[in-house]
């Protein structure tokens, strides 16, 4: 106990001690425990998946504390590196997802009317999950270039790259992701003093693109038609998650003793929320969503806080990146909007969307590490600050 005491020590001033002691820790152990949550309903949503397609009752949730373990190992590395590194591994990434990305429009998988999988020595991967966070600290970067230095072209390079990806997205096509893309680099405009003209124009044309993805892909269409319509169309899978939400009551049926989970076909996955709800009740499943909500706003004003304008615009987008995907998800389990395959973060089964997001998450700890030299109080408006950043 003494070694390992001595290495987080503020005296010895090692690695470790300096990540330790600049890290926010609060932010860091509200993502552990997210995780803890995400294994504990992996508990209660997954036997009855793997039992329908003859596996092993607790075949996901074995992978799933699998999935943890780098997830967990790949937040905490980034997490250690600083901004400059940030940049780099962001780039490496999104230059590598994009590729794959486009490969998938060729080489992909097609489930249910969308290729969004590519498949490399039996294991499958689905290259968005990785560009997102990219994408975002990209973004970042280009916009708060152009903010420093006018003549470089920022703001077409972040759309230019935004652009790019949302085509893929679409030709795949994927809406959901391409709203979430879509609404971090609106997010990006807004909190570095965009005018609204602007950010309206480009709202018109996201909407423009949704009408575009109906009219042409009869599987966005589909989706859309029954849940404006469920009687129409197949509306399972929202309506065994509606009744797995009701069933458990507020105080919820007890572990293994749900109902409703047996009957809903993705309840590991997009709908684990759902699942848990009729085990644990309505109580923990709004702890849950407060665990959530803690994340996005601890993390946005981890972000509001940093002096650098790069670490303040990236870690931003990373957070609203985090709260908008679980927002998606939500909202899809509760019948609100239509399902979109959307992963609720360390919540749901998924190796792709676990280690991604723990990539996300550990470059969001890195861009807003303490530093004692800086501090940033300059008492404006956030918009303000930002644009005279």
């Amino acid at each position: 106990m003494t070694a390992i005491s001595a290495w987080f020590s503020r005296e010895r001033k090692t690695p470790i001690a300096e990540w330790w002691w600049t890290v926010d820790r609060e932010l860091l152990f509200a993502l552990v425990a997210l995780m803890g949550f995400g294994v504990l309903l992996s508990f209660a949503a997954s036997p009855p998946v793997a039992e329908r397609i003859g596996l092993g009752p607790w075949h996901f949730t074995q992978r799933h504390v699998l999935f943890c373990i780098p997830a967990l190992a790949v937040m905490i590395a980034a997490s250690m590196i600083n901004a400059r590194w940030v940049r780099v591994v962001a780039l490496v990434t999104l230059i590598g997802g994009v590729l794959l990305l486009a490969m998938t429009l060729r080489y992909g998988v097609e489930v249910k009317g969308a290729r969004r999988w590519v498949s490399f020595m039996g294991q499958s991967l689905q290259p968005i999950e990785f560009v997102k966070p990219a994408l975002a600290i990209m973004s970042g970067w280009f916009i708060s270039e152009q903010m420093k230095r006018k003549d470089v072209p920022g703001h077409l390079l972040a759309m230019a790259s935004t652009g790019l990806v949302i085509c893929l997205l679409l030709l795949q096509p994927d809406l959901g992701q391409t709203i979430l893309v879509s609404v971090v680099y609106g997010g990006l405009l807004f909190l570095s003093g965009m005018s609204w003209l602007v950010i309206g124009v480009l709202g018109v044309a996201a909407l423009g693109l949704m009408v575009v993805a109906y009219t042409f892909f009869p599987h966005v269409a589909r989706r859309i038609d029954s849940f404006i319509s469920p009687e129409t169309g197949d509306s399972y899978q929202a309506q065994r998650a509606l009744e797995s939400l009701l069933e458990g009551g507020w105080f919820g049926m007890g572990p293994g003793e749900g109902i409703a989970k047996r009957y809903l076909p993705d309840a590991h996955a997009d709908f684990v929320f759902a699942a848990g709800a009729s085990e644990f009740g309505i109580l923990f499943c709004l702890m849950l969503v407060c665990l959530i909500g803690f994340i996005v706003i601890r993390a946005l004003n981890l972000a509001l806080s940093q002096q650098n304008l790069f670490n303040r615009l990236a870690a931003s987008a990373l957070a609203i990146q985090f709260g908008v995907q679980a927002a998606i998800n939500l909202t899809v389990n509760l019948n609100l909007i239509p399902p979109k395959g959307m992963t609720l973060p360390f919540i749901s089964y998924g190796g792709t969307s676990m280690i991604a997001i723990g990539l996300g998450m550990g470059l969001l700890l890195a861009l807003t590490r303490r530093k004692p030299e800086e501090t940033f109080a300059t008492g404006l408006p956030i918009r303000s600050a930002l644009k005279n950043g």
